[in-house]
């Protein structure tokens, strides 16, 4: 009987060794390979939190491998429960007690191993080793990317543009708040980011596993306004005064008034060393400032835990984070939360295929049954297997470690597409702004084109200036300004009044001309923006823009006026005084160069009864005085002038389209080749 019992107890040894063998599975770096770990509810509430005990390969039912479609465990394996917990728990303090015999309190350990000496609240101190050094070219690439993101400017209201504007806010926070802190201190503590939709019980969960009310929970939605994060104390200081979410405000505790860009930091030695979970709002709240705060708290984090519900899982909101979370390569864990347990099986099974045709079959997965809450916080059932998997985490340094640089990795990876995408709509954005100031340049050449044109018709010798120029050729002044010499006698008899007013006259029918080309192209600008819908529409409606401006009187009077003075000095420099007949003909230059102007002006009429006369007789005696050949010379370099002129004037003018499209804040073309440029830097860095 003696050796019966032994070869029984013999037996029972094997039988508890295979299952102790069977649970001390050790997830390998980055190892993401758990379905649903399902928690019965004849389990005790008080569970080791060994990292051996959180078997990864667990499915559905609780038991190893689990990946079979048999439900709940039998009752065959319920009346088993306990004696396996009792092995479990065995097994972890056999763990422990080989642990310290290991690494004595009394003994110092290496740099970068665990430290056994105890704080003031009796926990382990776990000292973090140094990061390997970072490059010096990988520092740089950074830095230039930042610079090339932060020099981009969307400034034109087209399609995509906001979404534009916030893409790059999220690349510079994201830079800022964790890609450049984590990659000088990758080895600081994970920060595990807990999100989900509005009611899903993130802070719940948050309270449970930190053994107190530090987030809080209620009815009322939106509850959680500014993010929380919790961690143990010995890391307090890490978030306090580290680089990660660096540019937001810490605060102690949670208020109604919390400033925008605030952060509640609070500990609690309930969690593990080298882990802090973040609590984040709602990221289908009602206040739209709660999507973007929870998006960058996301984009900051080391892991993400989705949690949703079991009546909210197939919800838009919940399936956008979790293609974020894909589209980051961010390690992930699933919560399911408030599960029937008479439906439980049914909506694992329904999420789980979800999961797998969404390609992340292989997420880790914890679900939680619906129960009671209790001052903000769940039965500790329900969360043991949640808080051995932090355990695990804390404990193993390789695997906490594998998980944050898959999440680093997979930003960087990200940024190959989302600048390029930056890249692009900025050289959308440019290519607008070429095409609107396009249309000013357009207008404003017509308007040129429009004056060339009336300078050359005769449509200034009309009106005032016709009755100017008949009155100043019908009464003799005309011939007067021209004299034979007669025995060195000189006699000028002249009609200054009339001179004049044919001056002022033609001066006057310049600016006309020169005033109303302006107001038709600043018409023409606004008409053409209008066309343009959206960036065209809100810049037309830019108040002024729609009329000249209100120098520009002033400034056509000085145009002309400078003209007109430039004519009178090509008559005296190039004029009949080079000529032999200036040795018999003495003139006034003053009128000579108004019968230029005339001609100039008018040469070519044939609409107005006096046109061709007034157009045909200054050209007569111009020829007659000056020379054909001379005459060509000084009127191409008068038109030249005029044109020269009147288009500086033009461009003073466009320049208030070009501050309005400048205002814009819309960079040049090399930006968008800069941010290529840098995005490839990094790449090489890498």
């Amino acid at each position: 009987m003696t050796e019966e019992r032994d070869a029984e107890e013999r037996d029972a040894e094997e039988r508890d060794s295979g299952e102790r063998d069977s649970g001390a599975h050790r997830e390998s770096p980055g190892e993401q390979t758990i379905a649903f770990r399902a928690i019965r509810d004849d389990e005790a509430v008080d569970r080791p939190a060994a990292p051996e005990t959180a078997s990864p390969s667990s499915g559905l039912g609780g038991r190893p491998g689990g990946h079979s479609e048999g439900g709940p465990a039998g009752a065959g394996e319920a009346e088993d429960a306990p004696q396996r917990r009792a092995d479990d728990a065995d097994d972890a303090e056999d763990a422990e007690d080989a642990e310290e015999t290991e690494h004595p309190a009394d003994e110092p350990g290496e740099p970068g191993e665990r430290d056994e000496s105890d704080d003031s609240d009796g926990d382990p101190i776990l000292s973090f080793p140094m990061p390997e050094p970072v490059s010096a070219a990988l520092t740089e690439a950074l830095n230039q990317l930042r610079t090339a993101v932060k020099g981009l400017h969307f400034g034109l209201d087209v399609p995509g543009s906001e979404e534009a504007r916030k893409a790059q806010a999220a690349v510079l926070a994201q830079l800022d708040d964790y890609v450049i802190p984590r990659v000088h201190m990758s080895t600081a503590p994970a920060l595990i980011a807990v999100a989900g939709s509005t009611g899903a019980g993130k802070s719940t969960i948050v309270n449970s596993l930190a053994g107190g009310k530090v987030s809080a929970t209620g009815v009322r939605r939106p509850t959680t306004a500014t993010p929380v994060i919790v961690c143990h104390p010995g890391d307090h200081e890490w978030y306090a005064q580290g680089d990660l979410l660096s540019g937001l405000r810490r605060l102690g505790e949670p208020t109604r008034d919390a400033p925008a860009g605030s952060v509640v930091l609070t500990s609690s030695p309930s969690l593990p060393r080298g882990i802090a979970l973040l609590d984040t709002p709602d990221i289908d709240s009602v206040v739209e400032e709660h999507h973007e705060i929870a998006h960058r708290m996301l984009d900051a984090a080391d892991l993400w835990v989705f949690v949703t519900t079991a009546s909210r899982y197939a919800d838009a909101p919940s399936w956008g984070l979790l293609r974020r979370a894909k589209e980051r390569g961010a390690r992930l864990v699933i919560v399911l939360s408030r599960v029937p347990p008479r439906s439980r099986d049914v909506v694992v099974k329904h999420f789980g295929r979800m999961l797998s045709e969404y390609g992340l079959g292989e997420v880790e997965c914890f679900v939680i049954n619906e129960t009671s809450v209790h001052d903000g916080r769940l039965p500790e059932i329900e969360i043991a297997d949640l808080r051995i998997w932090l355990s695990g985490l804390s404990a193993d340094d390789e695997r906490r470690d594998a998980a944050v640089k898959t999440t680093l990795n997979g930003v960087l990876n990200s940024f190959r597409t989302r600048l390029p995408a930056l890249a692009r709509h900025l050289e959308t954005q440019v290519a607008l702004r070429a095409d609107l100031r396009s249309d000013v340049d357009a207008a404003y050449m017509g308007a040129l084109t429009r004056i060339d044109e009336a300078t050359r018709d005769g449509s200034l010798l009309r009106g005032e200036v016709l009755a100017r120029w008949q009155d100043f050729a019908g009464t003799g002044d005309l011939m007067r300004t021209l004299h034979l010499r007669r025995g060195g006698a000189k006699s000028h008899q002249q009609g200054p009044e009339r001179v004049r007013g044919l001056k002022t006259a033609l001066r006057s029918g310049l600016e006309a001309l020169v005033n109303s080309a302006v107001q038709q192209a600043a018409e023409e600008v606004v008409a053409r923006w209008r066309q343009r819908a959206g960036a065209g529409d809100r810049l037309a409606a830019t108040p002024g823009l729609g009329r000249p401006s209100e120098e520009i009187a002033r400034r056509t009077t000085r145009t002309v006026t400078a003209w007109q003075d430039h004519v009178t000095e090509l008559i005296r420099t190039e004029g009949v005084t080079k000529r032999s007949v200036a040795k018999l003909i003495s003139f006034d230059v003053e009128s000579l160069s108004l019968i230029f102007m005339i001609g100039l002006l008018g040469y070519g009429a044939t609409d107005a009864p006096a046109g061709a006369g007034a157009g045909a007789l200054p050209q007569r005696l111009l020829r007659g005085l000056l020379g054909a050949e001379s005459l060509r010379n000084i009127s191409a370099k008068a038109r030249s002038d005029l044109r020269a002129r009147v288009g500086l004037l033009f461009d003073e003018e466009t320049l208030r389209y070009v501050d309005a499209l400048d205002s814009a804040g819309i960079p040049d073309e090399a930006a968008a080749t800069r941010l290529y440029q840098a995005t490839y830097n990094l790449e090489v860095a890498r």
